[in-house]
């Protein structure tokens, strides 16, 4: 079976890692997976990019284009916007493939329009990786004009000037004519796709995003922290995003009052943050703060995965975060709110602690559970290996999307033959 797996990026991003794994997953389960992406940057043959002169020139450009639109829009919400406005080649690209399956995933920055996507023929799958595909322009929204439908009377107080988001979703329900099967990482996220306006009718499966557990492995931790010139002794604790600190939907400033809690009842208790360079006027917490920066290899992030006693995830808004995933995968707990797609990842008091919607004293609890006594922490962390690698290595995940891309292509064939 041949599948083109279609991402803007090969492993740049949450979504665009999840993608490769997935990608990989295919290729080791005896599946002919092909990745296509507009900017490559893992050097691997089996990505490829059009070649096409000054492309990333032109996807700068094209995005830049649709940046004045979206400045239009006038809203107190610090989330991305995605338009998909502007045609491109894709859809021939992939029409005249010989690929059984079309497998999209992150296709935003104006890789895709959203009439591309309607133009995709043969059998189609799209794993989501956030809210975009049932949602107006918008990724995330606590908002839910994509279940009740988006008019002028239930737009947000706190948007004016052009509907962006309506008219998106207007253009979605225009072109998506045909139903194309959604993959959900979580189940908080296919509930959401089954009771859109735009995906109701539409076939969801839940699959979770795969982890090579070959290679994210526990390492030994103090031979770790050696490594990594960590503290060898005391309580280490690891949040990770891309911005750090700064990014609002990974929620550190809910972790900040979290931690507020704790000072001085852990004692010689650590913070590691990845995603961030130490700032010019680093936080103070009351403890000592590390700043490992912006990590890209996988023994890099196995190495401070491991070193830490848990890892701590409080994000507002998250599908199936990359971070616990692969904290598992090394044997760390994971602590983190019960919303939306984290349940899927942690069990509560067996591979970690989820605390009750952004109580950060709950928070505070939870860290110091998991992170109190050597025997509880050996006990999660073993918990949390056999979980990933029941439910998230290669072998099972690909399993599962092969059966997937076989049901559907029976069905697609049986249509054809009628």
């Amino acid at each position: 079976m041949k599948v083109a797996t279609v991402c803007y990026f090969d492993i740049y991003g949450g979504a665009a890692r999840a993608a490769y794994r997935i990608h990989h997953a295919l290729r080791r389960h005896g599946v002919d997976s092909q990745m296509y992406v507009n900017r490559a940057s893992a050097g691997d043959w089996t990505v490829q990019k059009p070649d096409v002169r000054g492309l990333n020139a032109i996807n700068s450009f094209r995005q830049h284009l649709v940046t004045s639109l979206i400045n239009v829009l006038r809203t107190e919400g610090h989330i991305l916007f995605s338009p998909a406005l502007l045609p491109s080649r894709w859809p021939q690209r992939l029409n005249k493939s010989d690929a059984d399956i079309i497998h999209l995933h992150w296709v935003n920055f104006e890789m895709m329009s959203v009439a591309d996507i309607g133009k995709l023929r043969g059998p189609v799958v799209w794993t989501l990786h956030d809210m975009w595909g049932f949602c107006g322009a918008e990724h995330f929204t606590e908002e839910f004009r994509w279940r009740d439908g988006y008019t002028r009377q239930n737009r947000p107080a706190y948007e004016s000037g052009f509907d962006l988001n309506r008219w998106t979703w207007q253009r979605k329900l225009k072109h998506w004519r045909r139903p194309m099967h959604i993959v959900a990482p979580s189940r908080w996220l296919a509930d959401c796709a089954r009771h859109s306006v735009i995906m109701h009718d539409w076939p969801v499966s839940v699959i979770p995003n795969p982890i090579n557990t070959e290679v994210w492995q526990p390492i030994d931790k103090k031979l770790a922290r050696k490594i990594l010139r960590l503290p060898i002794e005391g309580p280490l604790l690891l949040f990770g995003a891309i911005g750090g600190t700064s990014n609002l939907f990974k929620g550190f400033d809910l972790l900040k009052s979290a931690l507020d809690h704790l000072r001085g009842e852990m004692a010689g208790l650590e913070l590691v943050v990845l995603g961030q360079n130490a700032p010019r006027e680093p936080l103070d917490l009351g403890f000592p703060i590390h700043y490992a920066g912006h990590l890209h290899d996988d023994i890099s992030l196995c190495l401070f995965y491991s070193a830490a006693n848990a890892v701590v995830v409080p994000s507002r808004h998250d599908n199936l975060p990359n971070s616990g995933v692969e904290a598992h995968a090394c044997g760390t707990p994971v602590v983190a709110f019960d919303v939306c797609g984290l349940p899927d990842i942690v069990e509560h008091g067996k591979t970690g602690y989820l605390a009750r919607h952004f109580d950060t004293e709950d928070l505070a609890r939870g860290i110091r559970w998991v992170m109190d006594g050597a025997e509880r922490r050996s006990m999660l962390g073993s918990q949390s290996r056999q979980a990933a690698v029941a439910r998230s290595s290669y072998p099972v995940v690909a399993e599962q999307y092969l059966q997937l891309y076989k049901n559907i292509d029976r069905l697609h064939g049986s249509s054809r033959s009628l």
